[in-house]
């Protein structure tokens, strides 16, 4: 039996892939770099750089922070339980200027945690092109396979790593993740993708996870080329 899910909806912006023969161009390049943290855990979390916290609100279970502009090069980041005064840890890690990078945690130390560099397009052609792709950030699931409605399929992906965008149309469509190899989907659900959104569907919690920990299927919405 399919099982149905509501899903939580992450509002920033994210990533991207370059190909389309010549009718696209790179969104301009921002200023500073900015990280956007991507809250995959259990856990309700502060994130800071350099013992300064950055995050406005809290970050609760399958939310983020939106991009935040941060120093560019190593730098000390820092994650805190909230209420808790100590850091979960203190991870260097080495950004390039004029960037936007995704920093996904799902675990409360330092080696339960993994970024992607993501490089907004817009298509000059075609600006209401919905963009699409999948992150597995769920430990214990082994590699997943997704489906998007009838166009979109994401095969075998591990976890910890991301798929290109595929490009679509906007609409309501039916998300599956399966197991790859197992028919029964672990997740189907409906999500409505908005004409000219850039989005990141992400896996995250275990298998038999309960609570803020069970397995559950996320939507990040990156951005809006269309106007």
């Amino acid at each position: 039996m399919n099982i149905r899910c509501s899903v939580f909806l992450f509002i920033v912006g994210l990533a991207g892939f370059a190909s389309c023969k010549n009718n696209d161009e790179v969104i301009a390049k921002p200023v500073s770099t900015f990280v956007n943290f991507v809250n995959a855990s259990a856990d309700t979390l502060n994130f800071f750089v350099n013992g300064t916290r950055k995050n406005t609100s809290t970050i609760y279970p399958g939310r983020q922070s939106l991009y935040l502009p941060v120093p560019d090069g190593q730098q000390n980041y820092e994650l805190k339980k909230v209420g808790n005064s100590v850091f979960l840890f203190s991870l260097p890690l080495t950004i390039a200027d004029s960037a936007y990078t995704s920093i996904y945690v799902y675990g409360e130390t330092a080696s339960q945690l993994f970024t992607t560099a993501d490089l907004l397009l817009k298509y000059k052609l075609s600006p209401d092109t919905t963009q699409i792709r999948f992150v597995n950030v769920s430990p214990d699931a082994g590699n997943l396979t997704i489906t998007v409605g009838d166009t979109i399929r994401f095969v075998s992906q591990a976890f910890k790593t991301s798929t290109a965008f595929a490009l679509t149309g906007s609409g309501r469509k039916t998300v599956k993740v399966f197991r790859t190899g197992v028919a029964t989907p672990l997740q189907d659900t409906a999500i409505i993708f908005q004409r000219g959104g850039i989005y990141t569907l992400i896996s995250k919690g275990l298998i038999n996870g309960k609570g803020n920990a069970a397995f559950g299927v996320g939507v990040v919405f990156n951005a809006n080329t269309a106007n």
